[in-house]
């Protein structure tokens, strides 16, 4: 991609109404364009990332035998009606529109309803199972408040994974397969070492639910860390029992803010019992189904990431989502422009994702300050001295200064 023919610029000023970090820094990079509160536009270099975040979510559920699909974001009251969840008082987040001849619906906050509705028509047998399904798609809150950014949106992407299993055994085994496969999303996402597998309610399903909480001064969550055994407990779920449960002591524990960037639910046979979702098994007796319910907020997790990844200066993007992996910079025209459109042509025949800021009419220190700002993990910068020196000045985005390096070392360094 070259620089010039890139359609959203830089901003040395974000919004005046917004205060969160995750926001400022995407919105003056170029990344998103808000157009109300908790509602964004995901521009190039932002849904380059978002793509990115994505494929990695999907190779680890693809890796413990999920399957992918799509449902629809409308939804049917009736369906939502089978457990009280279309009332108001049950559920405060509800889009609810209406169709022209008056039918009522949703915009889906969730699918779980919707999912268990749908697989009445494809499991029956004990040979159906286990199942387990997932989604990549836009969800819809009405959130009272919208203040963080794109960590709490209005309109945002989604990961939702459900389990069904034949037996509670089976639906524990797998879940334990889905938290490592969450802490693995976490960690190429480049905050596994801030993320801790957290101990939160598990409501009227079972004792405990489990979040995954990224440490940061921007999160509304208070978590206690044992941080000699990498587990946190949410702050809601605290008590004596529970510290004895866990065998932690209170005085062990460390009080840290944090995001929420992922969740996951042992439903057991809430949904599938009022939806008459059985299957009949080897004796031919019918028999409930156990359900699993896991969620990883997409758009969430990339403002997570800019929240604790970032400097004075601008993002700071893993190597694994940045929108590329290199940034690489003319400073000035003629030779310079020339030569840099030499290795420009060389990274991309080697299958290298850069970004060319061959724009002429830009200072040196604009093209360092977006640079800093954009955030990419290496800096390729061609100028006059680079030239005389023999080649191309290489520096991490990490690290204060770099080092002029020739062509055949750069593509060593940054061919995947």
């Amino acid at each position: 991609m070259k620089q010039s023919k890139l359609f959203t610029k830089t901003r040395r000023e974000a919004p005046a109404d917004e205060v969160s970090k995750n926001a400022e820094l995407l919105i003056r990079a170029g990344f998103i364009h808000k157009e109300m509160a908790g509602v964004y536009s995901y521009l190039p270099l932002g849904l380059r990332v978002i793509k990115k975040i994505e494929n990695i979510i999907r190779e680890e559920m693809n890796a413990i035998g999920a399957t992918e699909m799509i449902m629809t974001a409308l939804q049917k009251k009736e369906v939502w009606e089978k457990v009280g969840r279309w009332s108001d008082d049950m559920v405060d987040v509800w889009f609810k529109t209406k169709l022209k001849d008056g039918v009522e619906l949703g915009l889906g906050f969730t699918h779980d309803e919707q999912l268990v509705n749908l697989l009445t028509e494809y499991i029956s047998s004990y040979t159906d199972l286990p199942l387990y399904v997932y989604q990549i798609q836009t969800k819809f809150r009405n959130e009272l408040r919208a203040k963080s950014g794109i960590m709490r949106g209005r309109e945002f992407v989604m990961k939702d994974l459900y389990s069904f299993n034949r037996t509670q055994e089976d639906l524990d085994k797998f879940y334990e397969e889905v938290k490592k496969a969450y802490m693995n999303v976490f960690t190429r996402c480049g905050i596994g070492h801030r993320t801790y597998t957290t101990f939160a309610s598990g409501g009227t399903f079972s004792q405990f639910s489990h979040e995954f909480q990224t440490v940061s001064e921007a999160g509304e969550d208070t978590i206690y860390v044992a941080e000699d055994k990498g587990i946190a407990i949410n702050e809601e779920v605290l008590t004596d029992e529970v510290l004895k449960e866990l065998g932690v002591e209170k005085k062990d524990l460390v009080l840290k803010k944090s995001v929420e960037v992922g969740n996951i639910f042992k439903q057991s046979t809430k949904y599938t019992d009022p939806f008459n979702l059985f299957y009949t098994d080897e004796e031919g007796q019918k028999k409930s189904i156990f359900m699993g319910g896991y969620g990883i907020g997409v758009t969430r997790l990339m403002g997570t990431v800019v929240e604790v990844l970032s400097d004075d200066k601008g993002i700071i993007w893993p190597e694994s989502i940045a929108p590329f992996a290199v940034h690489l910079l003319a400073l000035g025209d003629g030779e310079i422009l020339q030569e840099a459109s030499k290795i420009y042509e060389s990274l991309q025949k080697s299958g290298v994702e850069v970004l060319f800021d061959d724009r002429a009419e830009v200072s040196a220190g604009e093209k360092f300050a977006d640079a800093d700002l954009l955030g990419m993990p290496y800096r390729a910068v061609v100028s006059a001295r680079s030239i005389k020196e023999g080649g191309i000045e290489l520096k991490k985005r990490t690290e204060e200064k770099g080092e002029i390096i020739s062509l055949e070392e750069l593509l060593k360094t940054l061919v995947p």
